[in-house]
């Protein structure tokens, strides 16, 4: 997902920092892409888990570049190698998701509001999750994390109006955890109206659009996700 986002920025004239966790291998042939288009393009390394890691990948982008324009927080953890259910309730489990999926990008914006405010015409787009509208019982982390970040789009999309525009993106099926086996992977995609998985790209044009065209849009989430949401 990060990969294709990216691309589709850089496409669209971004210079990028790409974030990586533990693959430098992807990270630079992302970079070497970017590159190749005529972009400027940087990687970060950083475990997100620590608050030092937020202000350090906002410094890398303003040392790379010079300004900061656009902020997308995508990465976000999601179990299944252990249960994230109610009968297996693990403080431990539930701390480590809400920093790396709530309390990361909300220092991350934190940090690169002071630079996108200075532009006057900021982006902020935060990955979301349709499992905010229809929950699952067996990722009750997960879910929770995702929709506490969705009220705080809402409510960063207040705290930064007029001079910067936040908005959430929520796929549904955009790419299958590699654990899904493929009989579960028909019984997900019969349930999506356009009878079809989304891909990461379809994920990566929107988080485009509100980059671009996004000038009077700000605290809504967009639902990328064939009609799932709809029931």
């Amino acid at each position: 997902m990060g990969r294709a986002i990216v691309l589709e920025l850089a496409r669209a004239g971004c210079d990028v920092v790409v974030h990586l966790g533990r693959s430098q291998d992807d990270a630079d042939s992302v970079v070497d892409e970017i590159r190749a288009m005529g972009r400027g393009g940087v990687s970060v390394a950083a475990p997100l888990e620590e608050p030092a890691a937020w202000k350090a990948i906002v410094d890398r982008a303003i040392g790379a570049f010079g300004r900061l324009d656009v902020l997308v927080n995508n990465a976000s953890a999601f179990l299944t190698d252990a249960p994230d259910t109610l009968e297996a309730f693990d403080p431990q489990l539930w701390e480590r998701m809400l920093r790396v999926n709530l309390l990361a990008p909300m220092g991350l914006c934190h940090h690169a509001a002071p630079h996108l405010s200075a532009n006057g015409n900021g982006r902020i787009v935060n990955l979301l999750d349709i499992a905010v509208e229809r929950p699952w019982s067996t990722h009750l982390a997960y879910v929770a994390s995702k929709a506490a970040l969705a009220s705080m789009t809402r409510a960063l999309a207040k705290a930064l109006a007029p001079r910067v525009c936040v908005n959430g993106v929520s796929p549904g099926i955009a790419i299958f955890p590699e654990a899904y086996d493929e009989e579960l992977r028909r019984e997900l995609v019969e349930k999506v109206p356009l009878k079809r998985a989304g891909t990461p790209e379809d994920i990566a044009r929107t988080v485009r659009f509100l980059v671009e065209s996004g000038d009077y849009i700000t605290g809504q989430i967009v639902n990328v996700d064939g009609g799932r949401s709809l029931g």
